[in-house]
């Protein structure tokens, strides 16, 4: 667990090929359709303006974009749930990270389209250290062109998996958000993205920290 977190996720791809036959092939296959459709190529890109947003943590408080932006630059990290493996390893990354994170002046934001109680939960693994918003009905990820739905092969075998993403997410959509992330500056200008419709990639935090750290030497 304390290896780089491209490290751990290549270990848990591993892992899940041998005890789940079937459906990392099968998340091949949508990776593949995903990616010659374009999917995440019209979310925002470096320099765009990062829209606003007005979400709830966990305890019902709203939280906006241009709020956070006011004590620094941001890191907005779109996770697809608690129940995702993947989101866990993720989140106690970044959790690790915090304190270099916030050294490098850059504030860590998780988001993830889990209703309150599951939202919760995923505050539970990153132990408190990050702020998690609910993004429910994925209404924000949408508006960033980040959602996608997962298909009929990949439903059965969530199914299959015991995993019920209606009860975690309210809704009967079986969408998604693309897991990307977003370097936002207090000008509210994209300083860096990551954005694969890959779920099992994740930005390098070390990428995250070097475009905050730009972003401080930029402005003194």
């Amino acid at each position: 667990m304390d290896a780089p977190l491209c490290d751990r996720l290549g270990a848990l791809d591993e892992a899940i090929r041998e005890t789940m036959p079937g459906l990392q092939e099968a998340t091949d296959r949508l990776v593949a359709r995903l990616r010659e459709s374009g999917v995440g190529a019209a979310a925002p890109q470096v320099g765009d303006s990062m829209p606003d947003f007005l979400l709830p943590d966990p305890t019902g408080k709203l939280v906006d974009l241009d709020g956070l932006l006011a004590a620094g630059p941001v890191a907005l990290v779109f996770h697809r749930g608690h129940w995702c493996s993947y989101c866990r390893l993720s989140v106690d990354a970044l959790a690790q990270a915090n304190d270099a994170a916030k050294a490098a002046g850059l504030q860590i934001v998780a988001i993830v389209p889990d209703v309150q109680e599951f939202a919760e939960a995923f505050q539970a693994d990153a132990r408190g250290a990050i702020p998690v918003l609910c993004d429910v009905d994925n209404g924000y990820a949408a508006s960033l062109n980040l959602v996608v739905w997962i298909g009929d092969e990949l439903m059965a075998l969530t199914r299959q998996a015991g995993i019920d993403l209606p009860r975690y997410h309210g809704n009967d959509s079986w969408s998604l958000p693309i897991p990307a992330a977003f370097i936002v500056g207090r000008d509210r200008r994209v300083l860096a993205r990551f954005v694969d419709p890959d779920y099992r990639k994740r930005m390098p935090i070390d990428d995250m920290l070097t475009a905050a750290r730009r972003a401080c030497t930029e402005t003194r």
